[in-house]
Parts: C-alpha cells; structure tokens; sequence
C-alpha cells in the first residue's frame, strides 16, 4: 500500500483557531499565545506552513519582524541576515511520519529561493528536550550558544544552520 504524504499549505486566517489550540496544548515546550499575538506573529511570518489537517505547523522569522521573543533577540543581535524557526509543532497523533523533517526540508528549500543562507532556532535544556537536540543535529544544526531567560524560568540552547554550498 502506497501511502500519500498529507499536503503541505501556506497557513491562512481560517487555520488560526486550529493552530492556536495545538500551539498551546505544547506551551510547555513553546510559549502561550492567545488569539490577537497568534494574528500579529502570523503577519510577520517569513514562511508559515501546514500539513494536512493541521497534523503539524511552523512559523519563522526573518531579521526584520517585528518580534519581541528574547530567542529571536538572541539571533539579531549576533547576526546580520537569518531566517529564525520560532515553533515548529506536530500533534501527538501525526508524530513518527516525518512532519518535521518535511516542514524544515520545505523551509530550506524556501529560505535558499529567497536569498538567505542561515537558518536558526533554540531548543529547551530546562526543560530538556533531547529528541529536538538530536532532530536538530541530524538535520545539521551546530550549537550557537545558551541562555536562561525570563527572569530564570527557562534554558535554552541556541542553533544555527549554514545553508551556503
């Protein structure tokens, strides 16, 4: 049996309430966004995708957002252009299909086309999140540095992945 891969879409006004609900089931691992920020952020998204029947999303950022998360500040204060990788979240019955792995293949291709060479993120050492760190590295991302942020309640690492030839 030959199975289909769900279909990867642009996100649109119409998914918000969707992605709002999965993005706060794993705020834990993201932060918690209520309906007028998701609106914003997903205004000054840099590429924004979802597959299926939101079995999964992302949402990046270019150096130029509009964006006030103390990770993406991280990033614009060290580098001049770079495409930041704020949540990327599959929901627990979609896991184990390659999700990810296809949202961050599709964003390269994405970031390449649009003349950028730097792809970034951060990942949660406390709480720690080991199968990001190792998805992360598979994928071919070095370690950039750490930080703890919001006043102590939260450690992250910071990752970045040159996209030039």
């Amino acid at each position: 049996m030959i199975t289909i891969p769900a279909p990867m879409t642009r996100v649109s006004a119409e998914d918000e309430a969707q992605i709002l609900a999965l993005n706060n089931e794993h705020a834990a691992e993201l932060s918690w966004l209520e309906p007028e920020r998701l609106s914003f952020l997903l205004g000054e998204a840099f590429y924004a995708r979802r597959i299926g029947d939101l079995e999964a999303f992302i949402m990046t950022f270019d150096q130029d957002a509009r964006y006030d998360s103390p990770n993406f500040l991280w990033f614009r204060e060290r580098y001049e252009r770079f495409i930041y990788v704020d949540r990327v979240v599959v929901a627990a019955q979609a896991r184990g299909r390659g999700h990810a792995r296809r949202l961050y293949q599709d964003l390269f291709g994405h970031v390449e086309r649009a003349g950028h060479t730097l792809v970034t993120c951060e990942v949660n050492i406390d709480p720690p999140n080991p199968a990001s760190d190792a998805f992360h590295a598979a994928l071919g991302f070095a370690e950039a540095g750490d930080a703890v942020i919001y006043g102590g309640k939260k450690a992250v690492r910071y990752y970045v992945r040159s996209l030039q030839a």
